[in-house]
């Protein structure tokens, strides 16, 4: 920035200024910032209007309702005292919030652009998304962090940790109780419309006990703060919570940016808690030494995929999807190049219903047939257990303090916001005359076969749609919860929308996290993922465009730096921390390679076509002929369009117009769109530059494509400008592709795609070439080395010469260069030798499938025949695109589906 936002003496008190300068929350809710409540304006009742009554927490166990400030909400106490303001003056600051703009640095306020738009740079550079149904431009974004952590003092964590740790046990023994004796069904403590009523009741998982009888692994906790400043439960997560990677990444990010913030305030760190999770994890594994544990995504169109791709490179996991998977024996096993390879611990990271299309969802493509069973033969460990799903139905926070009593013999020290299940008649004849102030819920979230709907305020419901909802719940009482309305606390956050940038209170919502450790032993993560409701909204929900901040807890003691890294690392330790290559990876990497060459090879075309059609052979048939089955053959042109030597001027527009469709397919736009398609399910294997390099060809491409076909022109020169730009980003591609990855398994699959795509298309341009006697006319003979990208070399090496004798020479039988069909085929055959495993100069039965470059001679395949025709030459071209192909479809058989031999097991 030019110019100083503030002067030099402000700068020297930047708390000081913060208190100045920072909006107070809005009346009613409570200012993290300053540690108390708003004063909220007094609202003079409406003559003969009756007050509303306060709202009722309904408790099962027999006792009276209690409102939020009896009872519960008592054990907590108000944890920041701060000085009274004179009337008129802004509240000061925590002493926290003090500290933290204390350590701004000498530019101080001045700062705080230039750190959000680095912060900013750092989410797109590291490609961190975040898919958003409620986003009309498109189902991916860029994850959004503020630039202000959320600060919880160590007095407010206690309370938090203590809570939280209770509330996890009394989960996972109700699951226990539920898929076990069902007495908490028999006394009446739980309803059975709750659990039986719920279709995420898993009934073929009655009488199973998990490993270390442990149910919830992960146990997420919404929770949002009060005006009195103290803590309620909102909701709990316990199918798939999200957010343990994305809340990584929110601390990496904002610590980068205020780093001797973070060490003056003694956060506390987080990996010690992610390696006591992954310990317990391997313990109570059934079988296994050590055990193999993979983490079980939806795959990358889920919303949260970025997440579970993180995660699991964080963790050391392998990142599978349910087709990487297969039950056999009542055993789950990961399908890998070298065969099955056992799973003993799984996180999954999708809900019950479609993890196995045998029992459950029978449409579902994302689960694993047979697991149920393999989970009841007690031979693997799933978190977390098939079957929590009605934990999280609102309506049971109402019940848990009577079960807590039951269960542990507790009271819960965290309250649940005064929540009323509909299907009981008192709760219903409580509840109607509050609906203005409540927030209406569905009981069964997400569910197909209940009735189920978005949660709806009150408050944001005229009379007559109150009047609705009222019918509604009247009718159908058991689908309906209604939960008291919290005024949400606000959080300073920093806003760019007017000029430079400013601090705006937002609404935020803290998500923390239990894990369990060992046998029935959970720990809290310290942190969490703090939720942003937008500028004018009341609901806090990524899925509705919300933003995120990284949260830090404070304490009083030593901060524990616990790393994930390994001092003392052995050689059988190393070995197991290579991630086996799965059937799904292998294929995905295997068509990467073969899309991105196919993309170079429909660019080198679609440049040489339009440089040859603009040239001075316009008039050569057979060369209009041979470019005009190249177009054809590589979907450069549609079927339609009329062939280059009848219509030259249309040939031409209808090739510019094909480059950028993706609907019909084939071009180049269609490639590149295939080519992050690729990337995608496989991103925990590319670098983040790589990764970037495919996303940014793809809309650079796609968005030329699009301005030229809005201008409804068809101009040549844009189109090679756009290739030419395409051909720069794909030699980027290949450049990482060659240099920037470790060649294992799926890096040589990768290049075997990329071998397979380049001797099909090679072979069948040179015999097409031949076939119709383009090579033999000057322009045409040109054509085919270009085409081959061996222009420099040849002119290089035979100046002037320009027979059939030259161009087998270098285009067909050269070892040395990489265009060559020798080269490409001598390369294929060693690859995949090396892929199956075989001994170093030993090749495999599918190598012999490619002819053997040895036996090229010159003078063989220059043999002229009747009519100028060489039959030995077309022979074998024919030969190499059939065997290119043919080989393709056995890679695919036997390592991608894994049905040409009796699949092995390792390693079991």
């Amino acid at each position: 920035m030019n110019e100083s936002l503030f002067d030099a003496e402000a700068l020297e008190f930047p708390a000081a200024l913060a208190s100045a300068l920072a909006p107070p929350a809005l009346p009613g809710h409570f200012d993290e910032l300053r540690g108390e409540a708003t004063a909220a304006a007094p609202v003079r009742p409406a003559a003969g209007a009756v007050p509303p009554a306060a709202p009722l927490l309904y408790d099962t166990a027999g006792e009276r309702p209690v409102s939020p400030g009896q009872s519960q909400s008592q054990s907590q106490s108000q944890t920041q005292t701060q000085t009274q303001a004179a009337p008129g003056e802004q509240p000061p600051l925590t002493p926290a919030w003090n500290a933290f703009f204390d350590q701004l640095g000498p530019d101080g306020f001045n700062d705080l652009p230039r750190r959000a738009a680095s912060l900013e740079r750092q989410i797109r550079d590291n490609g961190v998304t975040y898919n958003v149904y409620a986003d009309a431009n498109g189902p991916q974004r860029p994850w959004s962090l503020d630039l202000f952590p959320l600060i919880v003092s160590p007095e407010s964590w206690s309370q938090i940790e203590a809570g939280v740790l209770q509330r996890v046990r009394v989960l996972d023994r109700v699951m226990a109780d539920v898929y076990g004796p069902q007495q908490l069904l028999a006394e009446g403590l739980i309803p059975p419309a709750l659990v039986r009523g719920h279709p995420g009741y898993l009934r073929a998982l009655h009488g199973v006990k998990p490993p270390g009888d442990t149910w919830l692994h992960i146990a997420a906790f919404d929770l949002a703060r009060g005006p009195d400043g103290n803590w309620w439960v909102v909701s709990q997560r316990t199918q798939a919570p999200s957010g343990l990677g994305y809340l990584l990444e929110n601390r990496l990010a904002i610590t980068r940016q205020f780093p001797q913030a973070f060490e003056a305030l003694h956060v506390q760190r987080l990996a010690a808690t992610y390696s006591a999770m992954m310990e317990g994890l391997q313990h109570m594994c059934p079988a296994g030494v050590p055990p193999h544990i993979a983490l079980l995504t939806p795959g990358p169109y889920n919303e949260t995929y970025f997440e579970h791709a993180y995660l699991a490179r964080y963790l050391g996991l392998t990142l599978v999807e349910g087709s990487d998977l297969t039950v056999r024996d009542q055993r789950l096993y990961l399908k890998t190049l070298q065969g099955l390879r056992p799973v003993h611990g799984l996180i999954k990271r999708l809900d019950d219903q479609f993890l196995d299309p045998l029992e459950l969802r029978p449409d579902s493509t994302l689960g694993v047939p047979g697991l149920l069973q393999a989970i009841r033969a007690g031979n693997v460990l799933v978190a977390n257990m098939p079957g929590s799903a009605f934990l999280e139905s609102p309506a049971l926070l109402g019940f848990l303090p009577g079960l807590a009593r039951r269960l542990i013999g507790e009271k819960l020290k965290l309250p649940a916001l005064p929540t009323w299940w509909c299907g009981e008649r008192a709760a219903l004849e409580s509840v109607l005359p509050q609906l203005a102030d409540c927030a209406i819920k569905p009981t069964y979230p997400g569910s197909d076969g209940q009735t189920s709907f978005d949660a709806v305020l009150g408050s944001q419901l005229g009379r007559r749609e109150l009047d609705e909802w009222a019918g509604r719940i009247v009718r159908e009482g058991d689908a309906h919860t209604v939960q008291s309305y919290l005024p949400l606390s606000q959080m300073p956050t920093w806003a760019n929308d007017m000029g430079p940038g400013h601090i705006a209170p937002r609404a935020v919502l803290l998500r923390v996290f239990a894990v369990s450790d060992g046998a029935q032993s959970w720990r809290v993560l310290p942190g969490g993922l703090a939720r942003l409701a937008g500028p004018d909204a009341q609901i806090a929900s990524m899925q509705r465009g919300g933003s995120s901040a990284d949260v830090w807890v404070q304490t009083y003691g030593e901060v524990d730096r616990t790393t994930l890294l390994q001092p003392h690392a052995t050689p059988a330790s190393l070995a197991r921390h290579r991630a086996p290559v799965t059937s799904r990876a292998a294929e995905n990497m295997f068509w990467l390679g073969r899309y991105t060459e196919r993309a170079e090879n429909a660019v080198r075309l679609a440049r040489l076509t339009l440089n040859l059609l603009g040239g001075e052979d316009q008039s050569s048939r057979p060369l209009l002929e041979w470019l005009h089955r190249m177009a054809l053959r590589n979907a450069l042109v549609p079927a339609e369009a009329p062939s280059a030597p009848k219509s030259r001027r249309v040939f031409e527009r209808a090739l510019i117009a094909e480059l950028g469709d993706v609907e019909r397919g084939g071009s180049v736009g269609f490639s590149l769109m295939c080519i992050r398609q690729a990337a995608a399910a496989v991103r925990e294997r590319l670098s983040q530059d790589n990764w970037n390099q495919i996303v940014r060809a793809e809309a650079d491409f796609l968005r030329r494509a699009a301005e030229q076909a809005g201008e409804g022109s068809f101009a040549t020169g844009a189109a090679l400008r756009a290739l030419e730009s395409a051909s720069t980003a794909l030699a980027a591609m290949t450049g990482a592709q060659t240099d920037r990855m470790t060649r294992d398994d799926a890096w040589r699959l990768l290049s075997i795609g990329r071998h397979i795509e380049r001797l099909g298309f090679l072979s069948n341009a040179l015999e097409a070439g031949f076939e119709n006697g383009a090579v033999h006319e000057v322009g045409g003979f040109e054509a085919m080395v270009a085409l081959f990208d061996s222009t420099i070399t040849f002119h290089a090496r035979y100046q002037q010469r320009r027979d059939v004798a030259t161009m087998v020479d270098l285009l067909v039988l050269d070892a040395e260069n990489p265009r060559s069909l020798a080269w490409v085929t001598q390369t294929l055959r060693g690859r995949i030798a090396r892929l199956a495993g075989s001994a170093p100069g030993k090749l495999t039965a599918l190598s012999y499938e490619l002819s053997d470059p040895a036996g090229w001679t010159l003078e063989h395949l220059c043999a002229a025949g009747p009519g100028a025709n060489y039959p030995a030459l077309v022979e074998l071209l024919a030969n190499c695109e059939t065997a290119a192909y043919h080989v393709s479809d056995a890679i695919g058989t036997r390592y991608f589906t894994l049905t040409s031999e009796s699949l092995r097991s390792v390693g079991a």
